[in-house]
């Protein structure tokens, strides 16, 4: 049985029929074709499909869509404005933080609340939050250096 529920993504509000069972990383990817959020391992351990749910990142392969109306969703879409790159952003670009590009939607949101928590964090803390994400062509090094000259330009 389908539920017409409304999203709040990215500062739009989107109504959409969902089904009880289907996961956020569908909805949005599939329904809504916001293609940032990538289904990496469909188990939460990756991070390629995190997303922003009220400030907070998740790996939305393991939430229910339904569960997510009345809060307020950011995927990477949501960080640049129109002609310009988040800070994070252009970060990973500048250090060339980046190879295939599966992964890096979820480690520039996840670096995105870790900047809005803590704008100006350590080594140890930029590689103990983005922990959850997970990279299979790079050494992480050029991602912990793209975060940390973003927290620097936020100065």
């Amino acid at each position: 049985m389908k539920h017409l529920i409304d999203l709040q993504v990215n500062g739009q509000t989107y109504p959409v029929e969902v089904e009880p069972r289907e996961r956020l990383v569908d909805v949005l990817r599939y329904k809504l074709d916001l293609t940032g959020p990538k289904e990496g391992c469909g188990t939460g351990d990756c991070g390629a499909c995190s997303v922003l749910v009220d400030g907070e990142p998740v790996t939305s392969c393991l939430v229910l869509a339904i569960s997510a109306q009345g809060k307020q969703l950011t995927t990477v879409e949501g960080l640049a404005r129109p002609g310009e790159l988040s800070p994070i952003q252009a970060a990973f670009v500048e250090k060339t933080a980046l190879q295939c590009g599966i992964c890096i939607p979820g480690f520039v949101v996840s670096a995105t609340a870790l900047l809005q928590q803590n704008p100006q964090p350590t080594e140890a803390d930029v590689r103990y939050w983005l922990q959850g994400n997970l990279c299979r062509c790079t050494g992480y090094t050029k991602i912990v250096d793209a975060v940390l000259a973003a927290a620097g330009a936020s100065d």
